[in-house]
């Protein structure tokens, strides 16, 4: 075998991997010699068939697959010989026609081109300086998440006044109903017994608004027109009326902060509840400290080094967001600051963006090479049951899906072994506590170079596309105008029943 570097420019290489026609030959008569003894041809006793018979029938077929295990053996004896750690796949390009290597015409030659990694000493943890924001939790906080958690949970009675009370915005209106276009009943537009909370928005526009000042035993008529882009397309655009009869009206009840509110929550008394909240915070809080000194770290390390990536995992890494950003694109979901600029002016952003996280990414694994910082099997097994109790009845297939797909594993790898070297860097860093209150500890911060920074900002394309396994959720079936055409999914009220009249639950909140 004869290995020459054919080609060597910035990071990448080529090598050109050249057998020897005799040397396959020997190789190929050795083989058939070590499998004569199994052979069994019609015509020969058991292991005495000729060596140039056996040659003559599966000689091209023994050969290719002798060069089909040659070619990845002798591809990473290359690499461990001339030491070279791959930032990509090599690619193989065979030279050589197989059938005249087989008969031992020709040599047998290939070519390996792949990318290496960039050779660069990281920065020293110990000298990075990062400040961490820490706020407390105040009793303010924890009382206002009292207050709204007795406001959500207030129950509704019969509103005070009997049938002289009139509905007012809170106010939940029981109704019956029947909606009609052009003077005729249509699909799913009648109910018995909807609950129609005021100013909650559930219901299309104007149907709500014409319940204010309804009274018990009313008898109403509601004229809608259902939005053009209603899911329901034969109802789209068009004008209704609905005849309305009010069977009920209610209003919320007054909610004391006290024991027995936590006793509804699930807990023995007040104080426990406090406490429940003020863990809660507490747990948010480091949660956000810890993204924010991050953060710095990140960006404290992008600002120190400075090498050649890799064109290939750049480019990767480039597809991988850009197609986020198209599919934001079309479905109008950019963010606003985006919206204005140019395709041309956005590809160079994120790439700019793909550029920070390969070099981000090569800094933190040579930091946790260098320090032997690993995924054990234990993290990867509790990584792969979290992600499996995220689909809930579909666990197994879960975990035989990343049983059975390395790449998938990779994928949840990848995030926790960047953890443990932050945490690492952290440790040898100097890190001072910053005191905040909770507003700016949640407040977005201020790039002061976005275009080398971006990547530690960016919502659309700073998370990638996780790998979803097979077994997915069902997903939701689609609303019929028969069932419930205009119901929001997101507008649930207490004990309120689907009503036809509702909006489009494909609106997004």
């Amino acid at each position: 075998m004869n290995v020459t570097e054919k080609a060597s420019e910035g990071l990448s290489r080529t090598f050109e991997i050249v057998f020897a026609a005799d040397d396959l030959q020997a190789r190929l008569e050795a083989k058939i010699e070590e499998i004569r003894p199994e052979v069994r041809l019609k015509g020969f006793r058991p292991g005495k068939v000729p060596v140039s018979h056996i040659r003559k029938m599966f000689g091209e077929s023994i050969m290719g697959d002798m060069l089909n295990e040659l070619v990845p053996e002798t591809t990473q004896k290359t690499l461990t010989d001339n030491n070279i750690r791959p930032a990509s796949q090599p690619e193989i390009d065979v030279k050589s026609d197989a059938k005249e290597v087989a008969t031992g015409k020709i040599d047998f030659a290939f070519e390996i081109r792949l990318e290496v990694m960039p050779d660069f000493e990281p920065a020293d943890p110990a000298k990075l300086k990062v400040t961490r924001p820490v706020a407390e939790v105040a009793d303010k906080q924890i009382d206002e998440a009292l207050g709204n958690l007795a406001d959500e949970s207030r129950s509704y009675a019969a509103k005070k006044g009997g049938k002289k009370a009139k509905a007012e915005t809170g106010d939940i209106v029981v109704i019956n109903f029947a909606g009609s276009i052009d003077g005729e009943l249509f699909d799913g537009g009648s109910a018995e017994g909807s609950r129609v909370a005021i100013g909650d928005g559930a219901f299309i526009p104007g149907f709500e608004e014409q319940l204010v000042g309804a009274k018990v035993d009313e008898d109403r008529e509601l004229k809608v027109t259902f939005p053009d882009d209603y899911q329901a397309k034969h109802l789209a655009g068009k004008e209704a009326v609905f005849a309305v009869t009010v069977t009920g009206l209610e209003s919320k009840q007054d909610a004391a902060v006290d024991d027995e509110l936590a006793k509804r929550l699930g807990l023995e008394d007040l104080d426990g509840l406090k406490d429940a909240l003020k863990k809660r915070f507490e747990t948010e809080h480091a949660g956000q400290s810890r993204m924010k000194v991050k953060r710095e770290v990140l960006d404290q390390l992008d600002g120190a080094h400075d090498f050649e990536l890799p064109p290939k995992m750049v480019e990767a890494e480039f597809e991988n967001i850009w197609r986020e950003i198209s599919h934001a694109m079309e479905n109008d979901q950019l963010e606003d600051d985006d919206k204005n600029k140019s395709e041309d002016a956005l590809k160079e952003e994120y790439r700019a963006i793909a550029e920070r996280r390969v070099r981000l990414g090569l800094v933190l694994a040579e930091i946790g090479r260098a320090n032997k910082i690993d995924v054990t099997q234990e993290e990867l097994s509790r990584a792969v049951n979290q992600e499996a109790m995220k689909y809930q009845g579909q666990e197994k297939q879960v975990v035989e899906f990343y049983t059975k797909n390395p790449d998938a594993v990779a994928q949840l790898r990848a995030p926790i072994y960047e953890e443990k070297v932050v945490d690492y860097i952290l440790e040898l860093a100097t890190v001072k506590d910053k005191k905040v209150s909770r507003d700016d500890l949640f407040a977005e911060d201020e790039e002061a170079a976005p275009k080398k920074k971006a990547a530690a900002k960016k919502k659309t394309a700073a998370k990638k596309a996780a790998a979803k396994p097979a077994a997915k959720k069902a997903p939701a079936k689609k609303a019929t105008a028969e069932k419930a055409p205009a119901k929001k999914a997101a507008a649930k009220k207490p004990a309120a029943k689907k009503a036809p009249a509702k909006k489009a639950a494909a609106k997004k909140a």
